[in-house]
């Protein structure tokens, strides 16, 4: 399955982080993306690469609502006078009046989350955003700013060797998209013998079993940065083959 169905909102599985792609590279990155079939693209201010991303945007021929983008407010921002500007930028540099879906980038201390969450509802409800949610927020973290605004995601560095079993469990129950970053653990994944082995059978590699795995679990689309055609053809080419489920309770 390609995208997954959150909430009634089609979001593609697998996405393009951009995380330390700028300038010239990152245009040629997005651009290839979106080429070989990517829909879904994060960012955030903090990347200082959403101009580069927006140009890209207003270039391309394909159709603002086939498009998934996500950026972040970093965490220097959470007050109500840099917050609202922060959005303002952001959206500024991406060329868009709205993105599909607006985190919080990391977690403060308890009454700045609900500060920030607050900020949050109200560009939500402005609507310089689709969707809202958070990202790297713990279980109670979480909880708390369910409280206050309809989160849609929390995005969290999620792979094979670093599970969240409770905080996964509770958002498949809760109908909340998981987005996983640092899906390859940086690129270490991709000489992992395990999952080379269990690729071996389907004529895969190791990061595609990675991938593979996480985006066969319930509501959980992954990001994985990849600067060269190469690699982001092989991110997205793990749509033809489906782990049994004995590889993926030995890798879970």
């Amino acid at each position: 399955m390609n995208s997954k169905t959150i909430q009634n909102t089609n979001v593609p599985a697998i996405g393009l982080g951009t995380y330390d792609l700028r300038g010239i590279a990152c245009e040629k990155a997005v651009e290839s993306a979106l080429e070989l079939g990517y829909r879904h693209i994060d960012t955030s201010e903090m990347y200082a690469n959403e101009e580069e991303i927006g140009n890209v945007l207003k270039r391309t021929p394909i159709p603002r609502d086939e498009l998934f983008i996500t950026t972040k407010v970093w965490p220097n921002h959470y007050t109500e006078k840099l917050f609202f500007k922060s959005v303002d930028q952001s959206l500024k540099s991406l060329q868009l009046d709205q993105v599909d879906l607006l985190l919080l980038h990391w977690p403060k201390d308890n009454e700045t989350n609900i500060k920030a969450t607050e900020y949050l509802l109200e560009c939500y409800h402005k609507g310089y955003a689709k969707h809202i949610g958070v990202s790297n927020f713990d279980l109670a973290q979480l909880k708390q700013a369910q409280k206050q605004a309809p989160v849609f995601c929390n995005q969290f560095k999620y792979h094979p060797y670093q599970s969240h079993h409770e905080l996964v469990a509770y958002m498949q129950q809760e109908d909340l998209l998981i987005t996983a970053y640092s899906p390859l653990e940086v690129g270490s994944l991709r000489n992992d013998k395990k999952l080379a082995a269990i690729g071996k059978k389907y004529n895969k590699t190791a990061s595609q079993v990675a991938l593979r795995w996480l985006v066969q679990q319930k509501n959980v689309a992954a990001i994985p940065k990849a600067a060269s055609v190469e690699h982001q053809k092989e991110n997205l080419d793990i749509f033809n083959f489906e782990l049994d489920a004995e590889e993926i309770k030995s890798l879970s």
